[in-house]
């Protein structure tokens, strides 16, 4: 099919199965009742620490604590969830971005009453707390809530700087908000005509020279024009973080995020000196091989995701999507279908791009108690039917662990990715199956971009954050500074046959996570390194792997990534892993180098 797809055939989601709108007075009841139970909690401030020398009372305590903190993040999730989904939509809707923050800045007094209670947790000694465990056997479904909640033990500040911190929370989000208010009002101008942040992302794979070229330098153009404001966004929100840090006795600014997701910074040093050592074999060697295919020295760094066919690129109409995602879940085992069928025969999805929508793609999961909500924009191109599995991967985990209650289902970011690349590269194998020679070679490619982009690029940009936030210790750092690591970084990852042109500098500006989540970025690297070592089990032994697979994603965050991933054989903590799967995108490398 190579008709364009029309954006008004394309699915809006629903969102009156949470409320109907800003004055939907289920809204109110439902933070009453977040509030009534967070209240409930609070009563039992002191009893905790109180209780320790008895082992029965104090696990009684905990679970029924525990079971109330639940009941009152699910009242507070799902109305801040509606106004994140409904905000998402409308970015240039002043009543929806004042609705969110207002919204935020209510659940956040709430949920400071029972800030005590993590507090208190941590106050409790382990033979204290494994006593409980012991005397009470009902406690042990929250064991591994618990025990991620002590985790952060030693860097837990005093209960009053702890509520300050949650009361000022909204106040510090607003610099966010700011950062994406910015991006999607974002003008860019190609040419005659004016696009959109995902518009214009979306043109740098046109097949068509000049109109990449035009997009990159209008895109360039409109975050120099914005530069200064980002710039304040990022070295603002760099700052609150290490002032929090220091006062944390946080040993470097990602050891925050690693306690998050669980993992050893060792683990993350092994995989980023794994994917580095790769840059010369994998990224600068395809990247050469590129501009090869295309009859040109260098790259210009708007060619970087060119379509290698000058032919108007195939595209893919939302039914075709649909089926070939579908197909593809049902060949892992029916039930990862039939989990992501339902988000097509619910108003679950929002594909459709329009003028006030943000970019990117995401799976909200609400609360255990709800169901998820996926969010793309939706252009018609492979990547896009890609983004479709990726998000609907994330989905069907959400829902297959949400038994596990809210808590128990929040899994760390490294294993939440888990499914959704691994729903990428279910639909990959189906599109190379069914690929004549011709198409053969523009898949490959990409593959291989896919792969650079998450793996490699996600590592550059890491490393970006890394150097960024070690030079705003030393003061703020203006727009041209920060536009100077940037270079600096992406060339390193690029290599030699990618020239960075005028402009290109300003490219960090539109990249959200950087505000959004500190240090999230790796995980992306981490999750898709992960799933070839666990595709390459699946090419083993199909049928034994399929339930250790669902076992996986249905364990939600009971179990870390060593845990689970030790059925499988895999152990994640050494270099070798990491490289192994850097090796299977070379592998790649070395079928397309034969098709140059």
């Amino acid at each position: 099919m190579n008709a364009p797809v029309k954006p008004d055939t394309l699915p809006e989601w629903r969102l009156d199965d949470l409320y109907a709108g800003r004055n939907d007075p289920r809204i109110e009841v439902d933070l009453a009742a977040a509030k009534q139970a967070n209240d409930a909690l609070a009563a039992m401030k002191g009893r905790f620490v109180a209780a320790g020398d008895d082992p029965v009372t104090l696990g009684a305590l905990l679970d029924e604590g525990v079971r109330l903190y639940e009941e009152a993040t699910n009242g507070l999730w799902a109305v801040g969830a509606f106004a994140s989904l409904s905000a998402s939509t409308a970015r240039d809707d002043p009543a929806w971005a004042k609705f969110e923050a207002d919204l935020r800045a209510r659940s956040a007094q709430i949920a400071a009453e029972s800030l005590f209670f993590t507090l208190e947790i941590n106050e409790l000694e382990d033979e204290k707390i494994e006593a409980a465990f012991t005397a009470f056997p009902a406690l042990g479904r929250w064991r591994p809530w618990i025990r991620r909640v002590r985790l952060g033990r030693p860097h837990e500040l005093s209960p009053d700087l702890e509520r300050m911190l949650v009361d000022r929370g909204p106040a510090v989000s607003n610099w966010v908000r700011l950062y994406d208010e910015t991006l999607a009002k974002l003008a860019v101008r190609a040419g005659r005509e004016r696009l959109t942040l995902p518009e214009a992302l979306n043109r740098l794979s046109d097949p068509e020279p000049a109109r990449r070229k035009q997009a990159a330098q209008g895109l360039a153009q409109a975050l120099e024009e914005k530069a200064t404001v980002q710039a304040l966004c990022l070295n603002t929100l760099a700052f609150e973080k290490q002032v929090e840090d220091r006062w944390r006795k946080y040993p470097d600014p990602a050891a925050a995020r690693h306690l998050a997701n669980e993992v050893d910074a060792d683990a993350v040093a092994a995989l980023e000196t794994a994917v580095v050592e790769a840059y010369p074999a994998v990224s600068h060697r395809y990247y050469a091989l590129k501009a090869k295919a295309m009859g040109l020295r260098v790259l210009n760094y708007w060619d970087r995701n060119a379509p290698l066919d000058t032919a108007p690129p195939r595209t893919y109409g939302w039914d075709e999507a649909r089926s070939m995602v579908l197909d593809s879940f049902a060949a892992l085992a029916p039930r990862f279908a039939d989990t992501a069928r339902t988000f097509f025969a619910q108003p679950w999805i929002d594909a459709r791009p329009r003028a006030g929508k943000q970019s990117g793609a995401y799976s909200h999961p609400v609360t255990a108690e709800r169901h998820p909500y996926v969010f793309m924009n939706y252009m018609g191109e492979r990547r896009d039917v890609l983004t479709l599995a990726h998000e609907l991967g994330h989905a069907v985990h959400q829902t297959l662990c949400s038994p596990l209650g809210t808590l128990l289902a929040d899994t760390p970011l490294t294993l939440a990715e888990t499914a959704s690349i691994f729903g990428e590269g279910l639909v990959f194998e189906r599109l190379l199956a069914q690929a004549s020679k011709e198409e053969r070679r523009g898949l490959l490619a990409g593959k291989i971009e896919d792969g650079l982009n998450t793996v490699v690029r996600q590592i550059a940009f890491h490393r970006f954050e890394t150097r960024f936030h070690a030079a705003r210790g030393a003061g703020e750092l203006a727009p041209d500074e920060i536009g100077g690591l940037w270079r600096e970084v992406m060339a390193e990852s690029l290599g030699p046959a990618v020239k960075l042109n005028p402009g290109y500098e300003h490219y960090w500006a539109y990249v959200s996570h950087f505000v959004h989540a500190p240090f999230y970025v790796y995980a992306y690297a981490f999750g898709d390194l992960l799933v070839r070592g666990l595709m390459e089990k699946r090419r083993e032994d199909p049928a034994g792997f399929a339930p250790l697979y669902e076992d996986l994603l249905a364990a939600g965050g009971t179990r870390t990534y060593v845990e689970a991933l030790k059925p499988f054989g895999l152990n994640p903590r050494e270099k070798a892993f990491w490289a192994a799967g850097m090796h299977q995108i070379e592998r790649l490398v070395d079928e397309f180098e034969t098709l140059v």
